[in-house]
């Protein structure tokens, strides 16, 4: 049997149990899949973190620089967000220089994280107008099992909320947290004729690439948001697509919260 027949089956197996109401992995349609934190796992990185998301994972490196400032915002510090998907975490990533996939990913990620204000920029700020610190936040897929956006999401505030920042090591005072001020939580959902579907496995986006993913801040104030795919919502659907996201944000961030707070050194 050829691999696009076997697609073909799986994509109308899985769309007969979404328009029956259910889903393969038995989850409802608003469940996400368990999800594990570990933290400081990066020797030397500044800031790190490991993200289960059912049997998607991704870490993320923190790493902090003195550079110029931008000349429009002399007294802010710069974050920089880059994504890697390496072919042995999917079969259909391919290797080389970074594709759309990587660079969208990495751009919704900063987005949330900028639009948010999870950092104060102006606190790594040096001497205005000359040095400031900047971030580099380097996002790795190591296992995409789908919904690579919110794992990373996760992953990337996770590791920023671990990061020290080392003043000492570049001679400019001592060492100080990062100060992270939000916790921006982006949620992604399959859009399955007027079916919303939050936190798509793989197999689930067989059926299509019909994408919403909305950042919410601490707040419930949405920050970002980012679709993919060719589909239209009418106002009644996009507004329960607002409302879900948000409430689905705020138990995220309580997950994450409270994993957070419960070890240090990589066993959170």
């Amino acid at each position: 049997m050829s691999e696009d027949i076997l697609m073909d089956i799986k994509r109308d197996y899985v769309l007969s149990k979404i328009r029956s109401g259910e889903r393969i992995d038995g989850r409802k349609f608003d469940e996400f899949r368990p999800i594990e934190v570990k933290t400081n796992i990066i020797e030397k990185a500044e800031g790190s973190a490991l993200i289960k998301l059912g049997n998607t994972q991704v870490i993320v490196g923190v790493k902090m620089q003195i550079g110029e400032p931008f000349p429009d915002t002399p007294d802010m510090g710069i974050i920089i967000t880059n994504a890697e998907l390496v072919p042995l975490a999917s079969p259909t990533f391919e290797p080389g220089p970074p594709d759309e996939n990587s660079i969208e990913l990495a751009r919704v990620v900063d987005r949330g994280i900028r639009e948010s204000e999870a950092i104060d920029l102006r606190k790594l700020c040096i001497e205005e107008g000359e040095k400031v610190w900047i971030i580099f936040i380097d996002i790795h897929a190591l296992d995409d099992d789908g919904n690579l956006m919110d794992a990373s999401s996760i992953a990337a505030i996770s590791a920023l909320m671990n990061t020290v920042v080392p003043a000492s090591k570049f001679e400019v005072g001592d060492d100080f947290n990062l100060p992270v001020n939000d916790i921006p939580i982006s949620v992604t959902s399959l859009i399955v004729d007027d079916k919303l579907i939050v936190d798509p496995s793989r197999d689930e986006m067989s059926v299509g690439n019909n994408l919403f993913t909305i950042t919410s801040n601490k707040e419930s104030n949405i920050v970002a948001m980012q679709k993919s795919g060719s589909y239209l919502l009418d106002e009644e659907k996009f507004y329960e697509l607002l409302d879900l996201s948000v409430s689905k944000a705020k138990e995220i961030r309580e997950i994450l919260i409270n994993q957070l707070k419960g070890g240090e050194n990589g066993e959170n």
